[in-house]
């Protein structure tokens, strides 16, 4: 088995057992949206690590998908494999639903992570902006998790939703965004009842994790560091962990939503 030269033994030799199926021995397999690159590359790195097949979804970003699915099937063959779709797209999130279990045969977990950000002012709010951040933010993970459901059911599976602390108190300049994200956050509450008690459905709130790519927003980000109790950015590796635990260690914990903050949320 090839390493890639990074982290020698992470296939096989990292496998967990609630990564595997105990009856057919299987691994288990999750489908985490926009993983080409950034926080969830981290996530899908991390519960590939943890010995779950993953499938790496993608819009645009083909070459960073691809990059991804040859690291992580030379450190485990047949491990990964990348599905694009526009979730914008309701007819490309029924194919993407139906491409994920028919993968390996199945699908065990579903993290909705793909997301778009931007500020939008009050005066410069258009309907070509609500729909692509609500779109993205709430009306996709809706209507991917509908479509992946009948599947998750089949396995007893498990959602985790990539919510944002700014549901709850709103970002000053994102309206929008963080309507979208207030939305996800009761999303993932009214889903937890919905597909109980076969399906869990969790999120995750990330705070400063990552500088925006966009100049316009780093200021923002700058100051979100400050009001942390930590007084430091966190990590994508520290949403991955959380995102791990509620998918594969945390079998009596549903409709949930973690901040991973570094303090914010206990800040006035």
């Amino acid at each position: 088995m090839t390493t890639n030269g990074t982290n020698p033994g992470a296939g096989v030799a990292q496998v967990q057992p609630d990564s595997m199926d105990t009856t057919s021995g299987e691994a288990r397999v999750v489908l985490v949206t926009g993983a080409a690159r950034r926080v969830g590359a981290t996530i899908a790195r991390g519960l590939h690590a943890a010995g779950l097949r993953v499938l790496i979804h993608y819009r645009g970003s083909r070459t960073d998908a691809e990059d991804l699915v040859a690291e992580l099937n030379a450190e485990r063959p047949d491990s990964a494999r990348a599905l694009q779709a526009d979730l914008l797209d309701l007819e490309a999130i029924e194919r993407l639903a139906h491409e994920a279990e028919a993968a390996w045969g199945r699908l065990d977990f579903l993290v909705n992570n793909a997301s778009t950000f931007y500020a939008t002012a009050v005066g410069e709010i258009t309907p070509q902006s609500w729909d692509d951040l609500i779109g993205s933010n709430l009306k996709a993970p809706t209507f991917l998790t509908q479509a992946c459901n009948p599947a998750l059911q089949r396995q007893q599976g498990a959602v985790v939703n990539i919510v944002d602390i700014h549901a709850l108190r709103p970002l000053k300049g994102y309206p929008v965004y963080s309507a979208a994200k207030a939305g996800l956050w009761a999303l993932t509450q009214a889903y937890a009842r919905e597909l109980g008690p076969d399906v869990r459905v969790n999120g995750v709130a990330p705070g400063a994790i990552l500088a925006p790519e966009e100049a316009e927003n780093t200021g923002t980000h700058e100051a979100m560091i400050e009001r942390t109790a930590l007084k430091r950015e966190g990590t994508p590796e520290d949403i991955a962990r959380t995102v791990r635990f509620l998918l594969l260690d945390a079998p009596y914990i549903t409709g949930q939503v973690v901040p991973v903050d570094g303090g914010r949320s206990a800040s006035q």
